[in-house]
């Protein structure tokens, strides 16, 4: 871990900056030295810790409570419920705590290094239940559950914090995030695909295990390659104050209406690929991870594609351009009738889900250098805990969007045949209300206010006040 030394600071807003500022406008190419991509690399790794625990947790914990278990449904529903309410309001929380932290090894490095174990031992505890009975595993489950919790957020949200202050041109930005989402997309392949292999072979405790092994590692790797700069600035925000603000800043306002309308695009493709699979391909649950293997397959080399045209047009042209690549993706929904097409599309989605991978950070950590430019403040973790506070509810929303759709389908749940109309509805659900959320969310970015990190003209700063 480093800390790079900034110069002082002034009782103003702070002017852009080699540290602070987004320095390559759109067609530099800016570079990246050797030196500098082995500090992204090792950065990056700890996405893969990230995209390996939440992916095998969201995907096997239920499955594995209640149909190895034994315990009753709706009690593991409560607990996830309490689950996502507390993870939300984690965010902002730990967000505006990690903001206003000042210690000699940095703000975020300390909260990653002290955590990353005690969460991996968190993470293994869920899958080597201590406790015998359905209510006695269920209160096991809610308090181990709440515990990992509050050590993901504190480390994940820390570790993200890191990326716009590290990295602060296009150029390294659009490299750092090609990298990170590189391991992202590992990440999710191990952590679902290689799970049910894991424990088939040498049962779900030892899988815990060797997760969080895995995990440790790569985010002891990214520790290795983690630097802060020294601050210098003027008095900071309270909580309400930064909450108030935060939410009064049209640039992440903007942004994060359009993030959480991508996220809800992205919920509703992996949600709705098995009813896709079954009722519009009739096609076997196996031919799932061929629709979302090709995504995933061809998303893992284009990230770098994109990261080679963000540096070209800007953050802002690309993820228009990324939307409508995304968007003209989903329409053969609408058509196709056999696995290899559905494949076919699957991995043209890859194309565009690739290039809002990249970008979705890029775009933030702009709105994050705008904010310092005019409060003098680096507020990175109020906005990621902000950003992750909303997003999080575009899966709720899209549970929300299926329910609907099955149900004006005239779905029947557990009925061997289903009526026509609900292929109708199904492909509808994959290839025309991801049209209308994506058009939507190109209207926020087309109104995002920043243009390379310039600074809107009708906003300005009111001064931080201390709570």
């Amino acid at each position: 871990m480093k800390r790079r030394q900034e110069g002082p600071g002034s009782a103003g807003p702070v002017e852009p900056g080699p540290a602070s500022a987004v320095t390559h406008g759109p067609g530099e190419p800016g570079s990246v030295s050797p030196v500098r991509r082995g500090q992204m690399l090792a950065y990056g790794s700890g996405n893969l810790s990230v995209n390996l625990l939440s992916q095998a947790f969201a995907t096997f914990a239920t499955f594995y409570y209640v149909d190895h278990l034994g315990v009753d449904p709706s009690l593991i529903g409560v607990a996830m419920v309490i689950h996502g309410i507390v993870n939300a309001v984690l965010n902002p929380l730990v967000g505006h705590l990690s903001d206003r932290t000042r210690t000699r090894w940095g703000r975020r490095v300390p909260y990653i290094a002290i955590g990353m174990v005690p969460l991996a031992a968190a993470f293994t505890m869920i899958w080597i239940p201590l406790v015998d009975g359905g209510t006695a595993r269920f209160w096991y489950f809610l308090v181990v559950v709440l515990v990992y919790d509050v050590l993901f957020v504190v480390v994940v949200l820390n570790y993200v914090s890191l990326f716009p202050e590290m990295f602060t041109t296009i150029a390294e930005r659009a490299a750092a995030a090609s990298w990170r989402q590189m391991f992202a997309i590992v990440g999710m392949i191990v952590g679902v695909a290689a799970a049910p292999l894991l424990y088939g072979a040498i049962g779900w405790a030892a899988m815990g295990v060797s997760f969080g092994v895995v995990a440790l590692a790569f985010f002891a790797v990214s520790l290795r390659g983690s630097a802060e700069r020294v601050h210098a600035e003027r008095e900071r925000f309270g909580f309400l104050a930064a909450l108030r603000y935060t939410l009064a800043n049209r640039a992440f306002v903007t942004y994060v209406t359009g993030s959480f309308l991508l996220q809800l695009t992205f919920a509703l493709l992996q949600a709705g690929i098995p009813f896709f699979t079954k009722y519009a391909l009739g096609e076997a649950d196996s031919a799932n991870s061929v629709i979302l293997g090709a995504v995933f397959v061809v998303a893992i080399p284009m990230v770098y594609v994109w990261s080679r045209v963000t540096t070209r047009i800007g953050p802002r042209r690309a993820v228009l351009v990324a939307i409508v690549v995304y968007g003209a993706a989903q329409v053969p929904f609408l058509l196709v009738g056999n696995l290899a097409l559905t494949a076919v599309t699957g991995a043209a989605i890859g194309v565009g889900i690739a290039g809002m991978l990249v970008l979705l950070e890029i775009l933030l950590a702009e709105v994050i250098d705008d904010d310092e430019r005019r409060t003098g403040t680096r507020r990175e973790g109020m906005y990621f805990g902000m950003n992750g506070f909303i997003v999080r509810w575009a899966v709720s929303l899209q549970a929300v969007v299926i329910t609907v759709v099955l149900a004006r389908s005239n779905y029947h749940n557990g009925a061997a045949v289903q009526p026509p109309s609900v292929e109708t509805g199904v492909r509808l659900m994959m290839g025309a209300v991801p049209l209308v959320v994506l058009a939507l969310a190109f209207g926020c970015f087309l109104l995002y206010p920043l243009r390379s990190g310039v600074r809107p003209r009708d906003e300005s700063a009111p001064a931080p006040v201390a709570h």
